[in-house]
Formats: C-alpha cells, structure tokens, sequence
C-alpha cells in the first residue's frame, strides 16, 4: 500500500470541515475518518512537521522552536535546520524495509535530507537559485525545466499590500503542486509527503477579514472570502492528486496546528522589566529588538524570546555565566513566575487567561537547553512581543508587521485507506498519533520510539550540533523569520 500525506500548514477543522464546496474533501471524509487534530506545546511549524514524522514530543527532540538555544550563554541561539533533527522518522522506517520516499518541503528541509528518495527543501531554503535544496540534486534543474524559479515562501510576506500578497502566494502553491504532481506521476515511490505553506501565510496576511470576531474586522471588506476562496484552491489541487492514485492507497490530509484571531501582543520583555526580573543598564528611547538591549545580567533572573509564544529563560548560578538564582530556589523561583505569567491581564485589567507549562512536566524527556517555562499568553489569543521600549505591555500591532492570526492548538486531519476500520468523525486524535497510524495501515513496524498510538488502536496503544547554513543563509533565514513573525 502506498501512503499519501498532504500537508496543508495552519488548516483550521472550522474551515476546513465546514465548507461544503470542497468536494474532494468532503469526499475524503466520506470514505475515512476526520476530526480535530491536537497539536504539540507550542503549537508551531517547527518543531511540530518533525514531531509528526517521529512521533516524538518537542522535549524528545530537543527542538523548541525555530531558534534554540545551543548553551547556556546569553546569546548562543542557533536556527534549526535538518540536521537538528536525528530521531528516527516514519520515511526512515519505510527506507528500513526496503521503501522509497519523497519528501517536498517539510520543515526543516535544509540542507535536503538524504533520503531513500527524493528530497525537495522547504521555506528555510535561503536561496533556490544559489543553495542546493534537493536531494538527489539533479532534481534542482528539473524542478527549474518544469517551472522556473523555485519559490519556498513568499519574500516581504508582513505587508499592506494585500492584492500583491495573495497573487504571490497563488502563484508558489500552483508551482509547489506542479512538482508535486510531477513527483507522484513517476510512481517510484511507497510514501510521498508535502506540506504547503501557503496556506498559514494566506491566513497570517487575511484573517482580519474573513473573521467577524477579529478586533480589527471590517465589514463588507473586498477582502473577505480571500481565505475561503484558497480553501477552495487547495480543494481543486488536491482534487488532481487524487486522480493520479491508485485504489491502493493511504490518504492522510493533515495540519500542523489550526488557526484563530489575533487580539493583541505582549511585551513580555517589557513586562519583565517592570517585574523587575530583567534589569537594563539604560531603558532604551526608542523600541528596541531584545538582542540590541543592554542588559545587566548580574541583576537579571528572568528573559524571554518573542514570537507566536513565549521562550522563557532564568539565569541561574553554575548553569548561566552570570546566574543570580540559587539552584535550591529554583523550583520555588519557577513556581513564582509561572504564577506571575498566569496572572497577567489585558490592557482593561481583565485576564488574560494565560497558559504556562514547565517542559519537564509535558515532555516526555526534556533534551538541550530547553526553556525554563514556556507561555502561551491568551491561549494564544495574544503573541508575545520581545522587544522593549514600549513602555506599555499590550500592543496592537506586531513588531515584525502587520500580522492577523495566531496558532491554535487544534489542527485537522482526514485518513482514509482501503480496508480501514476507521470511518466518521473521531475525537482525542493527536498529532504524534499520525505516523504510528501510518505504519499500521501499510503493514509496517512502528519503532519502539515513536510515542503516539494507532487510532487503529483505539487507546492501546545532548546531539553534537551542526549548523547546517552558511553564514550568509543563515542570516536570509534569520530575517525571514523575523518578518514572519517567529522570532522577534
């Protein structure tokens, strides 16, 4: 049996279950099962693409985000890249049995993975024109024979101008799925899997007028069934893979994480410093990124990394150069903090129902140099911004751009295959129970590693880093991310 993962970044089970115009959907949820899919903390691109194909958690990999820290100093963060990643994956145990693999543009991507197959990078590709970003790497000019230049994301995504963006994003998923059709049409292959990113990019620059409940909603905007319109797109795209299978295949349809409304940032940084758990030398004149702060790290116990959620971090004695916090204060210093975090409010004093986790107590086994609390501020309702020079903690607009949407900790999925008992609607699904799944129905092993169980089980069931980029293309990703709004 062969398997077919169509990954849809950022795909809402709201939108995606709801419109009765995606006709090859709606098929698909006839003839298998669907439900809302849980997600991993945090609920992010990366790490959660891996945590899928592993079936591992975040902590097991040692991957928390798309910036982690190498050590324990004050600036060593480094962007993951493919080679952050060593777990087994599920297209590792398709190659183990003596099966081939292609994977298109599944974070992280880069440098291409050597696989039993074909490799084709994702969106942390600095450069197609100039960086080999497939495996084996003649498909680079094939990929260019079949459609020109390669997009992997959509350059200048935070912007105003919306008509430019959409047309933009249009034109890399007709691109992605023309390779991808081509890549299914070779039939050399037992599992084909892809994630398309232009659908979380759709939704970041839009959702503000599609969303009546958005703060920032306008009615009657010529802009409202943007979003709907590419669910719509994807529907017909998927539609032509579809007819390129056979009857013997595996379909899985499937996100990463949902999407909702973005009511607000805050400054977590800024925050902290009137907490007076971050200490500056000067308070900046004018807004000012974290990492350009002067900072007194003698004084300091707590700081954080911006973005979709909150990295955390204390600075303790014997673990951070110039720690201030007694290793036998610890876990009551954390106690603290989580409690403070809990406790925050909008800017009209009303909670903001703040999630904090400790990794320790949601990861399986914790790896690397994770975040000493991880904070998901309004239910991810709110982002967090890492900048200071505010001077207030709640702000509208993004410091990387204008931005609409956040993350929600529920994605979806659809999985039909011939024979499977599996068929309606399903509930308690959860990301790391995609791969183990996968394996079942194809008839192979699931390695012992893997964390998540079969649905068809109902409920039985430190590396050496290598940076991987270039100094110059780890800086395009730098900025790249920055301007998606993932670091900050």
């Amino acid at each position: 049996m062969k398997i077919l993962v169509i990954g849809l970044d950022g795909a809402a089970p709201e939108l995606l279950f709801g419109d009765e115009r995606l006709t090859h959907i709606r098929w698909l949820m006839e003839q298998g099962a669907f439900g809302r899919l849980e997600s991993i903390i945090p609920p992010i691109t990366v790490p959660a693409w891996m945590c899928m194909a592993t079936s591992q958690d975040p902590g097991s990999l040692g991957v928390y985000g798309f910036r982690n820290r190498k050590d324990h100093s004050y600036n060593g963060l480094g962007i993951v890249n493919t080679k952050s990643i060593r777990e087994l994956t599920i297209w590792d145990q398709l190659a183990r049995e003596g099966k081939r693999a292609h994977i298109i543009g599944v974070p992280p991507a880069f440098p291409p993975r050597k696989i039993n197959g074909v490799c084709v990078g994702c969106f942390l590709t600095p450069d197609t024109g100039s960086d080999e970003y497939t495996h084996p790497p003649g498909v680079k000019q094939q990929i260019k024979d079949l459609v020109g230049d390669y997009p992997v994301d959509v350059k200048g995504f935070r912007t105003h101008e919306k008509d430019w963006l959409k047309e933009e994003i249009y034109a890399m998923s007709r691109k992605h799925f023309a390779v991808v059709r081509e890549l299914m049409r070779r039939g050399d292959w037992d599992y084909l899997q892809f994630v398309e990113i232009g659908l979380d990019r759709l939704q970041h620059g839009f959702w503000k007028f599609h969303d009546p409940y958005h703060i920032l909603h306008e009615p009657d905007n010529p802009y409202r069934e943007v979003i709907r319109d590419y669910y719509r797109y994807l529907d017909e795209e998927i539609g032509t893979l579809l007819e390129l299978l056979d009857e013997d295949t595996a379909v899985l349809v499937m996100s990463d994480h949902g999407a909702q409304r973005l009511d607000g940032g805050f400054c977590v940084n800024e925050w902290l410093v009137q907490q007076g758990l971050l200490v500056l030398d000067t308070y900046p004149r004018e807004i000012t990124p974290f990492s350009k702060l002067s900072i007194n790290w003698a004084k300091t116990k707590v700081w954080s990394e911006g973005g979709y959620y909150a990295r955390v971090f204390f600075n303790v004695k014997g673990r951070e150069p110039f720690g201030v916090i007694d290793p036998a204060d610890y876990d009551a210093f954390r106690e603290d903090v989580k409690a403070r975090f809990e406790a925050t409010t909008d800017e009209h004093g009303r909670s903001l129902c703040t999630r904090v986790y400790k990794p320790d107590e949601i990861y399986r086994t914790v790896r690397n140099v994770a975040p000493d609390l991880i904070v998901h501020f309004g239910d991810l309702y709110w982002r967090s911004i890492g900048g200071v020079g505010y001077g207030v903690c709640h702000v509208q607009e993004n410091d990387t751009g204008p931005d609409d949407c956040n993350h929600a900790q529920h994605g979806s999925f659809i999985l039909t295959a011939p024979g499977s008992s599996l068929s309606g609607e399903l509930t308690g699904a959860h990301l790391l129970d995609m791969a183990p799944s996968l394996l079942e129905l194809g008839g192979y092993d699931i390695p012992d590693t893997m964390q998540g169980r079969s649905l068809l089980r109902g409920n039985g069931a430190t590396p050496v880093f290598d940076e991987g980029f270039s100094r110059t293309g780890e800086e395009i990703i730098r900025e790249r991310l920055s301007g998606l709004g993932y670091i900050s």
